[in-house]
């Protein structure tokens, strides 16, 4: 005889509890800045570059070494190359957010004069021209950690007007000083574009002398210029950061 279905009691199925998550497949906590363990100050006028400072950078930069205004100063590339020198995303990715670069910025403008007697912030200017602190900046140095002993040197920039007033000079003293100070350098090391005779002079007058060393450029890389001739390389030149043994 079969059985009715309908007689038999039911089971009631207890909820099961989800077993905990193993800590090893727990999802990663959100990253969590972290700040520079080492801090060394920078003196006045100079002070170190901030993520809101890449309008301001990039500016100055493509100003100096790109199109007509550049040739108002002696450093610019115009002849060589068109284009960008810099944007702000390689601000972002190749300064701010690596460990091992640092820049350097002067400003405010007003504490440089111009050889003219006027004061290069005279000049008018634009939001897009100004730092984060709403400074228009006047000059920029790069200083990048390339070994535990030496650091490279580079984007030496000051605003075409105000050239020839000695602050180059003066941020590569700086420029020199934090790479010391910060990545504990006992040599620099720069890369000027060979027929920049003039450029090679300058930096050897300071110190920097070359090696023998030549170093390709980038080509086929638009977001650092377009060439306007195939023969474009870099000198390499490099300088002691050790005081000498008396």
């Amino acid at each position: 005889m079969a059985s009715d279905a309908s007689n038999v009691p039911s089971v009631r199925e207890e909820p099961t509890e989800r077993a905990p998550t193993p800590p090893h497949e727990q999802p990663p906590p959100p990253p969590v800045p972290v700040p520079d363990p080492i801090q060394v100050p920078v003196p006045a006028p100079f002070r170190l570059a901030r993520d809101s400072d890449a309008a301001a950078v990039v500016e100055l930069v493509n100003s100096a070494y790109r199109g007509d205004s550049g040739r108002a100063g002696w450093t610019t590339e115009s002849d060589y190359l068109d284009g960008q020198r810099m944007d702000e995303d390689i601000f972002h990715q190749d300064v701010m957010d690596s460990p091992d670069t640092k820049c350097l910025l002067v400003l405010p403008e007003s504490a440089w004069v111009a050889p003219s007697g006027e004061s290069a912030s005279t000049s008018s200017g634009t939001n897009s021209t100004s730092s984060g602190d709403g400074e228009r900046l006047v000059g920029c140095i790069l200083v990048e950690r390339v070994s535990p002993s030496s650091a490279y040197i580079g984007m030496v920039t000051v605003r075409p007007t105000a050239q020839g007033g000695g602050l180059g000079s003066k941020l590569l003293a700086a420029a020199e000083a934090y790479a010391v100070a910060r990545f504990g350098a006992e040599k620099a090391v720069m890369t000027v574009l060979h027929m920049r005779h003039e450029l090679l002079a300058f930096y050897a007058r300071r110190g920097f002398l070359q090696t023998g060393e030549r170093v390709p450029f980038m080509y086929g890389e638009p977001r650092f210029g377009i060439p306007k001739r195939d023969d474009l390389e870099f000198v390499k030149v490099e300088k002691s950061l050790v005081a000498p043994v008396l």
